[in-house]
């Protein structure tokens, strides 16, 4: 099971709000626990405060091998999230926990090794037919920031991806996007589609929607505006949810043409799942499809909601053996 007999592994999903955690003993998940990111300095005071949650300090319950998963890029030692003030050493951080082996690896590259092992009653889809078999499966989820990932086959194998597509700029397609898009471009030097496609983003797009309108905008957090777009008590925050998706399918449909992704566009992150038949009756779809020439192309490839509570853990749990893009500390 482990290079140390009999001492679980650790995985984590660390994310610009919470850290996800858990223990793994071969592919069985357990001591499942969230903790809140603002609430520890960094990294090692997290994962300590866990082990201590669930009796791992020491002994043959303490992890000697550990996986984490992090919003932010992967390209060596130091990682700097892009969403949350930790920064840390991985060889630092392997040494602080005690640990004979750490991966770091970004945290939709994580949910990319997942989801080809979720089950089918956690997946909703959103128009197409069936998957092409053997064919790339592209992967996005906004979330406090925007992750973009994917898996493609090679030789037997399923290899994860590793970028940073969320920080692609944004495309526009109508007029009063185009005027929401020059009202951003007054705030922000780079409009990049995380700075709209996120739970911060939709902040962003209220807002810019209530200078179109010469309105002045109520602060209100991403939580409360699709809470009044749900209950119609908001023109502007339904609105706002309405171009929210619009938006994301235009980057859905640019990211599954980029990869070749006819396996489909599974969508993960916390936002979509919560927005419900929001998501379902908005012109998500119609805009995934709206490429034109290619607009035929995209037109059978289905797209999921995940509706899994953990699913970037499913991926940890395979990262110590499959291969894929991560960084092993030294």
């Amino acid at each position: 099971m482990n290079a140390v007999a009999n001492t679980p592994r650790m995985i984590a999903d660390i994310g610009g709000t919470n850290a996800r955690f858990a223990l793994l003993d071969g592919l069985d998940r357990h001591d499942e626990r969230v903790l809140t990111c603002a609430d520890y300095p960094d990294v090692v005071s997290a994962a300590e405060h866990y082990l201590q949650q669930v009796n791992a300090i020491d002994g043959s319950r303490r992890p000697r091998e550990a996986a984490i998963a992090i919003a932010s890029p992967v390209a060596g030692d130091q990682v700097t999230m892009t969403n949350h003030v930790w920064a840390f050493s991985a060889a630092a951080t392997r040494a602080q926990l005690g640990l004979n082996r750490l991966l770091v690896l970004n945290d939709f590259t994580a949910l990319a090794m997942a989801v080809r092992h979720l089950p089918t009653h956690e997946l909703r889809q959103i128009g197409g037919e069936r998957a092409a078999p053997g064919r790339p499966l592209a992967v996005l989820g906004p979330g406090t920031g925007l992750g973009v990932s994917g898996v493609i086959p090679a030789d037997g194998q399923w290899l994860a991806q590793q970028g940073e597509g969320g920080h692609v700029t944004l495309s526009v397609i109508t007029a009063r996007e185009l005027a929401v898009l020059e009202r951003l471009q007054q705030r922000f030097d780079h409009v990049s589609a995380e700075r709209v496609l996120s739970g911060p983003g939709l902040e962003n797009l209220h807002a810019a929607l209530c200078a179109v309108e010469s309105v002045t905008p109520q602060t209100l957090t991403a939580p409360q505006i699709t809470e009044r777009a749900r209950l119609r008590t908001c023109p502007l925050c339904q609105e706002t949810v309405a171009m929210f998706c619009a938006l994301l399918g235009t980057l859905a449909g640019n990211v599954v043409l980029t990869m070749g992704a006819l396996g489909g566009l599974y969508i993960g992150g916390g936002i979509v799942p919560a927005l419900g038949s929001m998501f379902v009756d908005s012109a998500f779809r119609a805009r995934f499809q709206e490429k034109g020439r290619f607009s035929q192309y995209l037109a059978p490839v289905p797209v999921f909601v995940i509706h899994s509570e953990l699913p970037a853990l499913l991926g940890l749990a395979r990262a110590f053996d499959e291969p894929g893009p991560r960084w092993e500390a030294a």
